[in-house]
């Protein structure tokens, strides 16, 4: 049986990564993955807890509700970010500077 500071350990390095991730890439699409790596991290912790809970299996809920949530949000900035790239085409967030319409 793996043990719970394990999976703590991965989780962090996970976070980590995914945080590294959002700070230094200058492309939306890197920065949504980046994203993606900390929810997983936290969603591995869901688990990893919910493991060592026999009695009510929460974190395993949790972390199905987690996904499901990650995936609609994932598809939500997916759309912004074609629609960005549409008007300014370029994916950078550091050139996008107006949201308003021109006209």
């Amino acid at each position: 049986m793996i043990p719970l500071t394990h999976y703590l350990v991965l989780s962090a390095a996970l976070f980590c990564i995914g945080l590294y991730v959002v700070l230094a890439k200058r492309n939306a699409i890197q920065i949504l993955i980046g994203i993606e790596l900390m929810l997983n991290a936290a969603i591995l912790n869901l688990v990893a807890f919910g493991k060592h809970d026999k009695v009510n299996n929460g974190g395993q809920m949790f972390a199905l509700f987690a996904i499901v949530l990650a995936a609609a949000t994932t598809a939500v900035a997916l759309a912004i970010v074609l629609n960005v790239y549409r008007r300014y085409k370029t994916i950078d967030p550091d050139k996008v500077d107006k949201l308003k319409d021109k006209n």
